[in-house]
């Protein structure tokens, strides 16, 4: 097979695989954003679910000391009325001892509930900015979602068809040579570089001039000592007007 055909082979790919990498990048970055939106929403709403449940649970316990309260108003009544009733210093004293214990209670289930209200004041402060931000993103979500899932099914679709344009050209590369090609473009991103006049084209490396003048004679690849990229010689454009060189190097083998 010769040279030339597999250069032009080894340009179309290495253009096309720059052209899959630019649409996967795409691909990536259009899925991240939306995922992001996506997973945003989900713990926004996990939050609020949260939030409900703990403001939920804080009702219970407040109803719960409330009603508390009323018992111990009850027996702190009670033992109010027993107070004059009591016949020895000793029962009048037991009873003073009772009412105080159970005023000590009562002051401090009020302190508690004092505590639940607030902290359940500040939950739903914070249910309202959350839902706020939740809302928000939503929105967003509304807006873009069906337009970011068709621009996804776009570049699947130009990506799925340069895949397929790609198994046709890397069908035309000589075994070996993909292999290396393959090798190298997963280092560096790209495989193929070529020379105009001793320089590598993606590197910028000077070559040594041995190694210039066997890929200048155009009958292998070289390789970039710098970059390791596969090499081949390559005519510097010529302006239109200018004169044709009766002599210079073989483009093809």
């Amino acid at each position: 097979m010769k040279l030339q055909a597999q250069i032009d082979a080894l340009e179309r790919l290495s253009t096309l695989d720059s052209e899959l990498k630019e649409l996967q990048d795409q691909l990536g970055s259009e899925r991240e954003a939306l995922t992001k939106k996506r997973q945003a929403l989900g713990e926004l709403d996990g939050k609020l679910g949260r939030d409900r449940q703990s403001i939920e649970e804080m009702e219970r316990m407040r109803n719960e000391l409330l009603l508390e309260l009323r018992q111990m108003s009850n027996q702190i009544e009670k033992s109010r009325e027993k107070l004059p009733r009591c016949r020895t210093e000793r029962e009048a004293n037991a009873a003073q001892r009772e009412m105080e214990e159970l005023r000590k209670l009562y002051r401090d289930r009020e302190i508690e509930i004092e505590r639940l209200n607030g902290l359940a004041e500040q939950a739903r402060q914070g249910m309202e900015g959350t839902t706020t931000e939740r809302d928000k993103i939503a929105a967003e979500l509304g807006e873009t979602e069906g337009a970011t899932t068709t621009r996804l099914g776009e570049l699947e679709g130009g990506a799925s068809g340069k895949l397929t344009q790609r198994k046709d050209l890397v069908a035309q590369v000589q075994p070996a040579l993909y292999r290396r090609y393959e090798l190298v473009r997963k280092r560096r991103g790209t495989a193929v570089a070529c020379t105009t006049d001793g320089t590598c084209s993606e590197c910028h490396m000077r070559l040594p001039p041995m190694l210039y003048q066997q890929i200048r004679r155009n009958e292998e690849f070289g390789q970039c000592p710098s970059c390791n990229r596969i090499l081949y010689f390559k005519l510097e454009a010529q302006p239109a007007d200018a004169p044709q060189s009766e002599e210079g190097p073989s483009t093809g083998a």
